[in-house]
């Protein structure tokens, strides 16, 4: 799709290829996700949906197929490539949180800006102005075993935005909450996509995939799916 931010295409991720027990993850998928998308990719357990985040995450790379990310081509780049990208890009949030418990808060949104070499005052201020649009400036020397799991998972919101990334991808990260916890999560997610950014909801849940512009459905690696809120079925 021309001017897409995400362009993946007849990706495939396959295991043990060639022999008996060969998986195929990913069987065919193709997908464009234009700047400024809310999408919700959505699949049962084991159904793809993991793997493709991975993918488009540039935390792994397919087999066979095509990725195209803000007009760079990734399958073949290195590591050392993908990482730069992902810290150029992306930001993520995970169902488990993935926060460092000897850290502060402060200290846990400041850890990719640390990678992105951003230094001392400039760093800080970043860290706790992200920190204070999730509603944590005051929460912001409290380590991650001194707060409920609603703030721990805006902690890793707010570490995930502290870069200013173009795209937010989110797997399961209602999945640890309380049901009013995860609306309000979800409610932050909406917020930051009204501002601009790209976000990509990986879930299992249709109720909270409802709250999507669009809604990618993946089943035995391929999507089945794509429909648009307004505008039908799109695929």
């Amino acid at each position: 799709m021309e001017n897409a931010l995400i362009d993946i295409r007849d990706v495939y991720k396959i295991y043990n290829e060639g022999y008996e027990n060969e998986v195929r993850a990913l069987d065919g998928v193709t997908l464009s996700v234009t700047r400024g998308e809310y999408l919700a990719i959505v699949g049962a357990s084991g159904s793809g949906k993991s793997t493709l985040m991975n993918i488009l995450g540039c935390l792994d790379v397919p087999t066979y197929g095509e990725y195209i990310l803000d007009g760079e081509y990734v399958i073949d780049m290195y590591d050392s490539e993908l990482a730069r990208i992902r810290n150029k890009l992306i930001g993520f949030i995970f169902q488990g949180f993935n926060l460092l418990n000897g850290l502060t808060a402060l200290e846990n949104v400041e850890l990719p800006l640390i990678y992105q070499g951003v230094h001392g005052g400039k760093r800080r201020d970043m860290a706790m102005d992200a920190l204070d649009r999730v509603g944590l400036y005051e929460r912001m020397d409290h380590r991650p075993g001194q707060m409920s799991g609603g703030q721990q998972q805006r902690v890793a919101i707010a570490r995930a935005l502290a870069t200013n990334p173009s795209i937010i991808l989110a797997d399961e990260p209602t999945g640890n909450l309380d049901s009013r916890t995860g609306e309000h999560v979800i409610q932050i997610l909406a917020e930051l996509n009204k501002t601009g950014t790209t976000v990509v909801l990986i879930t299992h849940d249709n109720a909270i995939a409802q709250v999507s512009k669009r809604t990618v459905r993946i089943k035995d690696g391929r999507v089945v799916e794509d429909t648009a809120v307004g505008r039908g079925n799109a695929s």
